[in-house]
């Protein structure tokens, strides 16, 4: 089991909020999971989305305590060097409260933009390597997955140290993460799931502590930040007050989840590939609607945490035993505030039989 490295007790409550909404609402329920516990807060982006920076910064003019951050950022729209700014900036306009989330990115997202991810695990980490050094005031020149020379920024964000979230689900991107990385960011609902990935992850791990010991032995700068590792659920997470309203909220989520799932995952929870590749093919095809259609009852049992407040505070504890906190993702809910409360209820009462 890894260690939580914020400074709340407990499990580490983080949550999505995605800029398909205004930033203005995007601040309120900012605001609202602040005061009901939360500690960090994602902002997702999607290119079809309004910018998660901006929404990150109004995030900040509206919370005090929250950190946050982009929950996921790709390394292919956008350059490297110009995520780190980025992200310094929101550690600048927060008083050192910022969070890199950075993964790979959707692979048929990017290619509706004609970008090709290619090298994707090395990208990632190229990427939020050379974050890091710029984050801690050098001038870099480097030459891998994507070039920059000389770069350097104009900015000195507060933070000692902004922490690396990695978004991962395959089996090299989760032990990648736990061996560079301050966290990561786990792409799946699923204790089943989760427990495959605790597996991959704590592979890292040893590599991380073996890699860590040769460097002490030697006198290298070690390659990874020192610190512990946090590894976090990022579920998709549909709560209301009716069971059945919660699962219909969490058909789009779904389509898309099952849609890009490779084969040892629906295989893993029993999924019918005709039905996936369905929901896949409608995706592909721009017909929203009838993807949504195509989700099935089990899928959304394997890829969301939905019902009422008692049902998913159930999967919240089963989750719990594989990962240091949850992350409450898309769509939240039919009500957006109500999920809100509800989730964090939810938190509260894993809390209570945890410490009872």
């Amino acid at each position: 089991m890894t260690k939580n490295t914020t400074p709340t007790d407990g499990a580490t409550r983080a949550i999505e909020l995605t800029p398909e909404h205004p930033t203005e609402r995007v601040a309120e329920l900012a605001a609202l999971a602040e005061d009901e516990g939360f500690d960090i807060a994602f902002a997702s982006s999607h290119y079809f989305n309004r910018d998660p920076f901006v929404a990150l910064s109004r995030m900040a003019d509206a919370t005090d305590e929250l950190r946050l951050g982009p929950g996921v950022v790709n390394p292919y729209e956008s350059h490297p060097v110009k995520l780190a700014a980025q992200t310094a900036t929101i550690d600048e306009v927060s008083d050192g409260r910022a969070v890199f989330g950075v993964g790979a990115g959707d692979r048929s997202s990017l290619a509706n933009l004609g970008i090709e991810r290619d090298s994707p695990l090395r990208r990632v980490l190229e990427t939020f390597k050379l974050a890091q050094d710029l984050w801690d005031g050098e001038t870099v020149t480097h030459e891998g997955t994507f070039t920059a020379r000389d770069a350097s920024l104009n900015i000195e964000p507060p933070s000692e140290e902004i922490p690396t979230y990695v978004g991962a689900q395959g089996p090299h991107m989760l032990r990648m993460s736990a061996k560079h990385a301050e966290g990561v960011l786990i792409n799946a609902a699923h204790p089943r799931d989760l427990e495959w990935a605790a597996g991959e992850i704590e592979q890292g791990l040893e590599e991380r502590e073996a890699q860590s010991a040769s460097e002490r032995a030697s006198e290298e700068r070690s390659d990874s930040r020192d610190g512990e590792f946090e590894s976090l659920a990022f579920a998709s997470v549909s709560v209301a007050g009716d069971e059945t309203e919660a699962r219909e909220a969490a058909r789009p989520p779904v389509a898309f989840i099952a849609g890009g799932a490779a084969e040892p995952v629906l295989e893993r929870h029993d999924i019918d590939r005709e039905a996936a590749s369905a929901v896949s093919d409608a995706l592909e095809q721009g017909n929203l609607h009838e993807a949504f259609g195509h989700v099935t009852p089990a899928m959304i049992d394997a890829f969301c945490i939905a019902g009422t407040t008692e049902t998913i505070a159930d999967r919240f504890e089963a989750a719990l035993e594989y990962v240091d906190g949850i992350v409450v993702g898309s769509p939240l809910g039919p009500d957006l505030e109500d999920a809100v409360r509800r989730a964090s209820e939810a938190l509260d009462s894993v809390e209570n039989r945890r410490s009872e």
